[in-house]
């Protein structure tokens, strides 16, 4: 599906693929269509690759561009509304490694990348006036589909600037493409496409699985597909195929940089793990067929100690190194070639929450940023007047509400821009039920902090589990989460070293230890201590929940999922006998996984 405006024809145009967050060459419907354009072809309704014939017209070469925009993005003092950074130190370095992968790969196919700092609109418009001249020429921009306003924005801006920079004679066409999910929107079985898609994940799942096929995914364009045009050859501006910026470039400061300097040894993520293409094809691979852990993923997902419990596809997802089809279609092929079951279907379905996620931002809009969500003004049980203690949120960030799990989930969080599931349900749930804070303070932090957020994901999730889509109003019970997902103490003792002594007894609950065995583990409890006493009160079920079903009564939790990238979560390192070696999982864990049903997934007829 594409949006475009203006002509397209070939002839003396300079064909700029601007790279957003589809930071790879395989599978990648904008790049290709900006070959297209380099070739001459004329715009369709069709998605991007539908034709099954090869274009024998040669390409008058094309123009891959990156932008790091410092001005509403990157950057230590690039804040949104609420205080956070727009893009923290951690991502933005993972960025700059998938950006410098990019280049890597396509100066490989003898092509290259123009790499800048600034306003992408003001980048272009500089490139634009560097290659048209008086006798005229045609620019032609081409990115992936984004839904959200603030990108939105930036769009309309680019379409403003280029309008601008054209010479007498010349002119330009911007045309964005839609990427980034399994299923093409005009494949969808609603009236009104992606606008008249259900508000709720079940019947959308239901729909989608019954009557619709998974793009088979594109192939890397040739290296003749891939040149450089040869009109920015010769232009001024042909000095940035060169240039790559540092994280000091972008506006980060010395404690940001000193911050990112080194790994935690406790990450969950894998071992010299790095942005890119190259890296995510390869843990792929490594997941899925080397180490073979695909068949037991149902199983290990909602662990949270550990690189291999879960996919940890997610930060790659998230910027475009790899793309959900691929993934979809190795699932599929592993499938046929090793075993089919409960795990290699939950891969796909995960992925299915990060296309639901992406198309309900596309048709909400705004309203997923709204106190009140897609709800609205209207009258709802979920609706409630919300707080916005400033100590009480630094709290929560800092990991020292007093409630280990939440505490440990937050701190792993600040230490590597990574969270579990299960966690991120959690520590959801806690901020916007038991502490009753705005939500939108949530979905903040996780945008500055987060490895793998994307916008649809995030907000979409938090959104929906401070109840402001509707429906259910699902809390969890902190400490029997706790209990349930990490039965020994282990995951919390990492995180909060000084519970570390404290007995397994108490180590979920350390406010309920008396004085002498405080003294005896090493550690006090209570304000001005070791560790603080529970910043809400334990024994009280929040206000918005009485006469509610479930978390008043110390329910589970189950379903729902949250964060910026789809993946499920797994593992520990004690055995206590428990189900495929998943030491963490108790037995409300085993309940609440026997109530997930199977779904299905088929691809389109091109899939061999």
């Amino acid at each position: 599906m594409a949006n475009n405006s203006g002509d397209n024809s070939s002839s003396s145009a300079l064909n700029i693929h601007w790279f957003r967050t589809d930071l790879r060459l395989h599978d990648n419907p904008a790049l290709c269509r900006t070959i297209e354009l380099s070739q001459g072809k004329k715009a369709t309704n069709q998605p991007v690759g539908s034709s099954a014939a090869a274009s024998s017209t040669p390409s008058s070469g094309i123009l891959p561009v990156f932008v790091f925009d410092t001005s509403r993005i990157y950057g230590s003092d690039v804040r949104s509304e609420l205080g956070c950074q727009k893009c923290g130190p951690r991502r933005a370095q993972f960025v700059l490694e998938a950006v410098a992968d990019l280049r890597s790969n396509l100066k490989k196919r003898g092509s290259g990348l123009v790499v800048a700092v600034g306003k992408p609109e003001t980048v272009l418009a500089n490139i634009a006036r560097s290659t048209t001249n008086d006798e005229g020429m045609k620019i032609n921009v081409v990115c992936q589909e984004e839904v959200c306003s603030e990108e939105l924005a930036v769009d309309k801006a680019v379409r403003a600037e280029l309008a601008k920079a054209m010479s007498k004679g010349s002119k330009f066409h911007f045309e964005t493409v839609w990427g980034s999910t399994m299923y093409d929107p005009n494949s969808l079985p609603f009236d009104g496409d992606v606008m008249g898609i259900p508000d709720t994940f079940t019947p959308f799942r239901n729909k989608v699985e019954k009557n619709c096929e998974i793009g088979s995914p594109l192939d890397i364009p040739s290296d003749a597909e891939l040149k450089v045009s040869n009109d920015f050859k010769k232009c001024k501006a042909a000095s940035m195929l060169d240039y790559m910026p540092t994280l000091a470039d972008l506006g980060y400061s010395p404690e940001d940089l000193a911050s990112v300097s080194t790994v935690d040894a406790r990450t969950a993520m894998p071992a010299n793990y790095c942005g890119g293409e190259t890296y995510a094809l390869k843990r792929v691979k490594e997941y899925i067929w080397d180490k073979d852990l695909l068949k037991i993923y149902f199983d290990t997902r909602n662990g949270m100690i550990g690189s291999d419990y879960s996919t940890k596809f997610a930060p790659w997802l998230a910027h475009g190194n790899v793309s959900p089809r691929y993934i979809a279609r190795e699932c599929r092929r592993y499938e046929e070639e090793r075993v089919e079951n409960k795990s290699t279907y939950w891969v796909v379905f995960e992925l299915l929450w990060r296309d639901y996620f992406k198309m309900f931002a596309k048709k909400q809009g705004d309203r997923i940023f709204y106190p009140n969500g897609t709800i609205g003004k209207g009258s709802h049980t979920n609706k409630r007047k919300w707080g916005m203690d400033p100590k009480q949120i630094q709290a929560w960030k800092d990991g020292m509400t007093g409630y280990p799990l939440v505490d440990a989930n937050m701190r792993e969080l600040a230490a590597t821009g990574f969270m579990s599931n299960r966690g991120r349900q959690n520590v959801c749930s806690f901020l916007t039920i038991d502490m009753n804070m705005d939500w939108r303070y949530g979905g903040d932090y996780f945008e500055e902090t987060l490895l793998d957020y994307d916008v649809h994901s995030n907000w979409g999730n938090w959104c929906s589990g401070a109840g402001m889509t509707g429906g259910r109003l699902n809390r969890f019970n902190i400490v029997k989460q706790s209990k349930d997902y990490d039965f020994g103490g282990e995951y919390v003792r990492l995180w909060c070293p000084e519970l570390k002594h404290v007995p397994d007894k108490y180590v979920h609950e350390p406010w309920k230890m008396s004085e002498a065995l405080m003294e005896e583990c090493g550690v006090k409890i209570g304000p001005g201590r070791d560790y603080p006493s529970p910043i809400v009160d334990p024994s009280v079920t929040p206000k918005i929940m009485n006469g509610g079903r479930g978390g008043g009564r110390g329910g589970r939790g189950r379903g729902g999922r949250q964060g910026g990238g789809r993946g499920g979560r797994g593992s520990s390192n004690r055995n206590n006998g428990r189900d495929n070696g998943n030491s963490n999982r108790g037995r409300g864990q085993r309940q609440d996984m026997k109530s997930l049903k199977t779904g299905s997934y088929k691809f389109d007829s091109k899939y061999v």
